[in-house]
């Protein structure tokens, strides 16, 4: 406090001394006041006041600037957190995978990196899931989907974003398959087996619009994703049994068409 009395009191003087020549003129200039001294001490007082905003402006440029700093470092980091959460949109090496469709439709497959994300890879199999369930009750599945390797293409796309492939059950061509955005029908069957994180079943479908017999046929695990390279990816389903084999694994292969 003695401190701040002697700062205030020096810089009260510094700016009444600015205003004086020298010591003769200061008392030549001098002149009796009629003044008390309480008045003469509030003038002071009211003086003081109004130099103080003057003294703290460099405090309140300096604060203005650090703001102005941090509200910076925010947008940067702001930024670059929507950039790796970009990055990371893609799966990881656990994924969930559901097989849908209609009795008598084709099979649908999506990988979705967990139950409540947007498919990252959806695709649509000519195969009808009837011939693909009964594949599944005689043993182990085996499906290859196969796509070209675009020679001319300087940045080729990433492998789950590849449109059409090839298609092979246990070596057996299958036609081809469609990738496909996941729209509001596919989005429906995914909400209603979300809380399912391993099993199969039948939900009741739309009978205008799969014919006189509307159920869905799915079935829901989760697998494993292993990156080979970036032309080949492999996903096992994660059997509980741990004696067992995987009942189902999926490959996606881009090769060259030479």
């Amino acid at each position: 406090m003695a401190k701040s009395s002697q700062d205030f009191s020096s810089k009260r003087h510094f700016h009444w001394t600015k205003k004086v020549g020298n010591e003769d003129d200061e008392v030549a200039s001098f002149k009796p006041s009629s003044k008390t001294i309480e008045e003469e001490k509030k003038e002071d007082e009211k003086k003081g006041a109004a130099m103080e905003p003057v003294a703290a402006t460099p405090q309140a440029s300096k604060r203005k600037l650090q703001a102005v700093m941090v509200s910076r470092v925010r947008s940067v980091l702001t930024a670059f957190g929507k950039n790796r959460s970009n990055l990371s949109l893609g799966l990881g090496s656990r994924v969930v995978g559901t097989l849908f469709g209609y009795r008598r439709g084709h099979v649908h497959f999506a990988f979705q990196r967990d139950p409540n994300s947007q498919p990252a890879f959806l695709v649509e199999l000519a195969t009808p899931i009837s011939g693909l369930v009964r594949e599944m009750a005689s043993g182990l599945v085996r499906i290859a989907l196969e796509c070209d390797k675009k020679e001319e293409e300087k940045k080729a796309v990433r492998l789950l974003e590849e449109p059409v492939w090839r298609t092979y059950c246990n070596g057996k061509k299958c036609g081809f398959a469609t990738r496909r955005e996941c729209g509001p029908k596919d989005w429906k069957v995914l909400k209603a087996v979300e809380p399912i994180s391993m099993g199969a079943g039948v939900l009741p479908g739309n009978e205008a619009e799969a014919g006189s017999d509307g159920e869905i046929m799915y079935m829901r695990a989760k697998f494993e994703r292993i990156v080979g390279s970036r032309d080949s990816e492999a996903f096992y389903m994660m059997n509980p049994d741990s004696n067992g084999a995987p009942e189902l694994s999926i490959y996606l292969l881009r090769v060259s068409s030479n």
